[in-house]
């Protein structure tokens, strides 16, 4: 029996359904609420549990009900309440906690491993994914910068507004990462499916080999009625431009009584459609590697190796963050003469990190009200918004949820900071006042 044995009780399972309606409440018909650690008998039980109050939870749903269907991306202001003290731009850096990974993707002889470090690197950011709180949408022309962690050198810039779009670039000796991101979201009600549509590239450089990621989608449960969590099931297809190989795993979908959740199992694939290496773990732990035969079964003589390993994290920390989300959010990880577009400085993002939710709530509001004022500007005088540290290009990419307009590092910002870097003034980052318009091109 291969390793993916198992995969079909699961979803029997999860078809057999852990949901259940809300009965009985007027103005709730419809709402599915789902237990991940029990069964769809609960689920009257768990709808009373969760972050919100009842006045709140009541007031949210009468506002979100007209949304449902709808890709709720940018079209709804959102309560601090849900929010986490970090940007979209910040939370796309967070791969980049175990970029040893790719560090031995690019220095092994071996192809197929190469595809094991690799795809073990993409899974390892699960667990910074599975945080119930939300990410602060960023302003247009927002950046978020991180300068050599590890060797690393990371910078992020929002590109669009409508629809919104950020762009990513990191590198070290060993490899490039290039990202454009655009979320796609429907809302259901009381959970909402996140479709990653998106091209997510990185080269080797010893070899220049090009890896290209595809991600399973997410899907966020009890929104509103039940404690928030997060399950993303399906497949993520990493595949080999320059040799045709290819990883295939499979996240299984949460089943009752949390059967399933967290595992993911598949293969490391010839670029002939035959599997080398079987890989299986969890992805909130760890992930093993084996040997396999034509068949999927392991080699004799072989045995489970582990290649990745989750690190210690903070005990009881309330937004779930990692000792490297700390990191992130910290100046020290800043370059000198940080942007002022960057993440750090927003002040609705510091308040919430300081504990002031109505502080960060009004800046918040304020923020939006000037990105609303200067798109109108930007409309009365015919211009358009340029960023300035990533090009768009001609090329447009089919990802398995819509097509994606592509765009690509345009090296301006390596001028920028070796400019910033030769620099002798210094100023305290933490009294820089946020500007994320500070550096906006605009063409006519």
């Amino acid at each position: 029996m291969s390793i993916f044995g198992a995969i079909a009780p699961s979803i029997s399972n999860w078809v057999s359904a852990v949901t259940k309606s809300v009965n009985g409440l007027v103005g709730y018909e419809g709402v599915e609420v789902i237990n991940p650690e029990g069964s769809n008998e609960d689920a009257a039980e768990e709808a009373n549990k969760g972050r919100w109050n009842q006045e709140d939870r009541d007031g949210y749903w009468k506002m979100m009900q007209k949304y449902i269907g709808s890709d709720v991306t940018s079209m709804v202001t959102l309560p601090v309440i849900i929010f986490e003290p970090m940007t979209m731009l910040q939370k796309m850096a967070e791969l980049m906690e175990y970029s040893h990974l790719l560090d031995m993707a690019d220095k092994t002889d071996d192809p197929y491993m190469r595809m094991v470090y690799a795809s073990s690197w993409a899974i390892s950011v699960y667990y910074a994914f599975q945080r119930t709180w939300k990410p602060f949408n960023p302003i247009l022309g927002e950046t978020y910068e991180m300068a050599n962690y590890n060797g690393v050198n990371f910078i992020s810039e929002q590109v669009s507004h409508h629809p919104p779009m950020s762009a990513g670039h990191a590198e070290n000796e060993h490899f490039t990462y290039d990202c454009t991101s655009k979320l796609k979201t429907k809302f259901l009600g009381n959970s909402i499916d996140v479709y990653p549509v998106g091209r997510t590239r990185v080269t080797l450089k010893r070899d220049g080999v090009v890896l290209d990621l595809v991600p399973p989608l997410t899907k966020v449960h009890n929104l509103i009625f039940g404690r928030t969590w997060v399950d993303s099931p399906g497949e993520m297809i990493m595949t080999n431009l320059t040799t045709g190989d290819k990883v295939v795993l499979y996240f299984q979908p949460c089943g009752w009584f949390g059967s399933g959740r967290y595992e993911v199992d598949g293969y490391v694939y010839n670029a002939s459609e035959e599997p080398k290496i079987l890989m299986t773990g969890k992805w909130n732990e760890s992930m093993s590697y084996q040997q396999c035969d034509g068949e999927g079964e392991p080699l004799p003589g072989t045995e489970l190796k582990e290649v990745w390993k989750l690190a210690d994290v903070p005990k009881d920390d309330k937004y779930q963050y990692t000792h490297f989300a700390h990191k992130i959010n910290s100046f020290d990880t800043a370059p000198k003469k940080l942007l002022l577009s960057d993440s750090r400085l927003r002040p609705d993002r510091y308040a919430l990190e300081m504990g002031d939710m109505s502080k960060s709530g009004n800046e918040k509001s304020s923020l939006e009200e000037r990105q609303r004022a200067e798109k109108r500007t930007r409309e009365e005088k015919e211009q358009s918004f340029t960023p300035k540290w990533f090009d768009i290009t001609e090329e447009v990419t089919p990802t398995p949820w819509g097509d994606l307009e592509v765009y690509q590092f345009n090296g301006k910002y390596l001028e920028h900071r070796e400019a910033a870097d030769k620099s002798e003034d210094y100023t305290d980052p933490k009294s820089i006042p946020f500007n994320p318009w500070q550096f906006q091109d605009v063409s006519t």
